[in-house]
């Protein structure tokens, strides 16, 4: 797991914590010297190489890591400011739509009172003129009525006329002045004829 020099040293470690141990009693008084002893400063030494030797192992892996994060971290930001200016564009764009959103709705309102007010001008135009043709209409149709109800009662008067004539004729002329009218009447076409 670990290289060649990571070894030595973590063998001179172990070694050097072994000899701890085995310190005569005659040294320990400055060995464990309140406040200073030495097994603070021998632990404090091996964390210390440990952890030069984990990250003369694993530093550059994790050194690259975290400047990749870093540059991420930093795209990101750089990304949330342009989305942020964006927004604050558009948000800008609908405060100035607002701020003009109510000269736009009387502008509305004030075209559409007006385009109301021609509609009903053309309205009530194309119902006059409508008017004016029905009654056109119906004054031909009257007048074509009018003529027709006229031959008609010209042609019933005739009849009514003829059949009274004939209902006279019979009640006022006899037979002997049927006879005279008749040969009066062969009289005359024979001069005709001749």
């Amino acid at each position: 797991m670990f290289g060649g020099q990571d070894e030595s040293i973590l063998f001179f470690l172990l070694t050097t914590f072994n000899l701890l141990h085995w310190i005569p009693d005659s040294l320990d008084a400055w060995v464990n010297y309140p406040g200073l002893e030495l097994w603070k400063f021998l632990n404090l030494l091996i964390f210390l190489i440990c952890a030069f030797c984990l990250h003369r192992r694993f530093g550059r892996p994790v050194r690259e890591a975290l400047q990749a994060r870093g540059q991420r971290i930093k795209h990101e930001l750089a990304r949330a400011k342009q989305e942020r200016d964006q927004a604050l564009a558009k948000l800008a764009e609908v405060e100035a739509r607002f701020a003009s959103l109510d000269a736009e709705i009387s502008r509305i309102k004030e075209r559409a009172k007006l385009e109301g007010e021609a509609e009903r001008e053309r309205i009530n135009l194309a119902t006059e003129e409508e008017v004016s043709r029905i009654r056109e209409q119906a004054k031909r149709e009257i007048e074509s009525a009018g003529k027709a109800t006229r031959h008609e009662l010209r042609r019933f008067a005739a009849a009514e006329s003829v059949r009274l004539a004939e209902e006279i004729l019979r009640l006022e002329i006899g037979s002997d002045d049927d006879a005279r009218l008749t040969s009066k009447s062969v009289q005359e076409l024979g001069r005709i004829s001749a």
